[in-house]
């Protein structure tokens, strides 16, 4: 017998057997979850190390190489790549396909948290776990032609992130470029000498005047207020 002949002396059965999966096929496709990018558990770690404008060369010994040697020893690991310039590192670690990669970044933070003390001081890090759901889906820029850099970047950061973050199904905004509002000082050598006083000196000072504290609560007319001291010697007040 052949197939043509076959099929059309079963064509109910053919027909219903169609008809039973379309309908199965419509049923499953609402209960399918439904996401931008697929799934995937990429295998890579990222290890993000900051140390001020330490030059390249002083970075790569002090700083990428021993944090390197230190995730090195983490089961799984099947390579390392590392960018290295100045006062950053990027540090990429490859493990083997099916491994528990929450475990594997949480083994990494441990890894690079035990030899921090080691590290140059004020050095911070950040480590995230590379798959497609971590990458931003769109951006926003901001021009402006009567505002600076610096007002644009608080803007990002104090309105638009907040007001962004509210946004159902955003899991993470983040603020690139502007500039941070920054004070110079410029020392007179002539009169530091005259008070004996040390550059460092002056930068302790500088450092000690530059912080808000808060020191107490007041309660007046059912209210109840922050009292806030500013350390600059001219100032002090309430919030």
């Amino acid at each position: 017998m052949s197939l043509s002949a076959w099929a059309h002396g079963h064509a109910r059965s053919i027909l219903f057997l169609l008809g039973a999966l379309a309908l199965a096929g419509a049923v499953v496709s609402f209960f399918l979850p439904v996401a931008l990018f697929p799934r995937v558990s990429f295998p890579r770690v990222r290890v993000t190390l900051d140390a001020g404008d330490r030059p390249a060369e002083r970075m790569t010994v002090e700083v990428t190489t021993p944090v390197e040697e230190a995730v090195r020893a983490i089961p799984g690991v099947r390579s390392i790549r590392s960018t290295t310039s100045r006062g950053t590192a990027e540090i990429s670690i490859n493990f083997d396909w099916g491994e528990d990669m929450v475990a594997a970044m949480l083994q990494c933070q441990s890894q690079v948290n035990k030899i921090l003390p080691t590290l140059p001081a004020g050095t911070s890090f950040e480590i995230e776990r590379m798959d497609p759901t971590v990458f931003p889906v769109i951006a926003y820029s901001l021009t402006s032609d009567s505002h600076s850099l610096v007002e644009l970047r608080d803007l990002a950061l104090y309105t638009l992130r907040p007001a962004l973050s509210t946004v159902q199904g955003v899991a993470r905004v983040g603020v690139q470029g502007g500039r941070v509002e920054e004070y110079r000082v410029t020392v007179d050598p002539d009169k530091l000498q005259s008070y004996k006083m040390t550059l460092a000196e002056v930068a302790s000072a500088l450092s000690a005047s530059n912080v808000l504290v808060a020191v107490g609560r007041l309660e007046q007319y059912d209210k109840l207020y922050l009292v806030v001291s500013d350390t600059h010697p001219s100032r002090n007040g309430f919030a």
